[in-house]
């Protein structure tokens, strides 16, 4: 969108988590406001009418009436952890809130490059966006700490990182699959 520029392109102005979008990722996408050509929107619209505000939950009106069933459904990351997301950067300030974005894409790409069998991008991508950073670390852990995992076929690899990302989900009651609309 013309003229709608941002500094940090892993979050977006409504709080999508782009550092762990699968567009993103894919450079389909250069996050929100990261630069002209990217697709047109209501919320940066909104943003440069209203003194460009580096995040909605800066704005006076936010939730305002462009958020009525926004999180309802997903796009390419879920749209889930949006709203907690910007709570969580307006306690923990932005220096805080990206040290914690940065090492959940660092463990995102842990899993794309050594579990990745081709079928598992949107699954990762949603898993580390949902789980919580100890839970992710501990997942780490477990598969780092698998014996023989050099010798390991990369299906079964994938296999085990789905299980545990999986399980840690279940114990929560999250469920991974993104939620489209019908």
């Amino acid at each position: 969108m013309k003229g709608f520029l941002r500094e940090n392109l892993l979050l977006s102005l409504c709080g999508l988590n782009c550092g762990l979008c699968t567009m993103r990722l894919g450079g389909h996408c250069p996050g929100c406001g990261g630069g002209e050509g990217n697709q047109s929107c209501k919320l940066a619209r909104c943003s440069l009418t209203q003194g460009a505000p580096a995040y909605c939950i800066e704005c006076s009106r936010y939730p305002c009436e462009k958020y009525q069933g926004f999180d309802e459904f997903d796009s390419f990351i879920s749209h889930r952890r949006r709203d907690a997301d910007l709570k969580r950067l307006e306690q923990a300030g932005e220096a805080a809130y990206s040290a914690g974005q940065r090492e959940k894409i660092e463990i995102l790409q842990f899993l794309l490059d050594g579990f990745n069998d081709g079928r598992k991008k949107t699954l990762f991508c949603t898993a580390v966006n949902l789980l919580e950073l100890p839970e992710l670390r501990e997942i780490v852990r477990k598969l780092s700490d698998s014996p023989a995992l050099e010798e390991t076929p990369l299906k079964e690899k994938a296999i085990r990182a789905a299980r545990l990302l999986q399980q840690a989900a279940e114990q929560r009651g999250i469920d991974l699959k993104l939620r489209r609309k019908k």
